[in-house]
């Protein structure tokens, strides 16, 4: 990826969700529960405020929950991106 987030934005790629129910029922992506699982792929440098640098939670590689209306989507190279402020991140994975 050759995009740099800027300030407290994070570009996530989205997680292949299960599309299927524990009895195989095949689920439509309208259907599925919200939010979203993601892979941070690319973080900005945090916010200035008030004098005082903030520094970022989340990291590349960690897998988040986000709501995928509140993120901005990009193609690039072929795949889908969301970009969005950490603020909006629900919570990190812990696998």
């Amino acid at each position: 990826m050759k995009i740099k987030p800027l300030f407290d934005r994070v570009v996530l790629e989205l997680t292949k969700p299960e599309n299927k129910t524990e009895t195989g029922f095949v689920l439509p992506d309208n259907a599925q529960n919200k939010p979203e699982k993601a892979k941070v792929v690319a973080v900005g440098d945090g916010t200035n405020f008030d004098g005082h640098q903030t520094k970022m939670k989340v990291k590349v590689g960690d897998v988040v929950l986000f709501n995928r209306y509140n993120a901005d989507e990009f193609k690039m190279e072929g795949k889908t991106y969301y970009i969005l402020r950490e603020i909006d991140i629900l919570g990190v994975v812990d696998d």
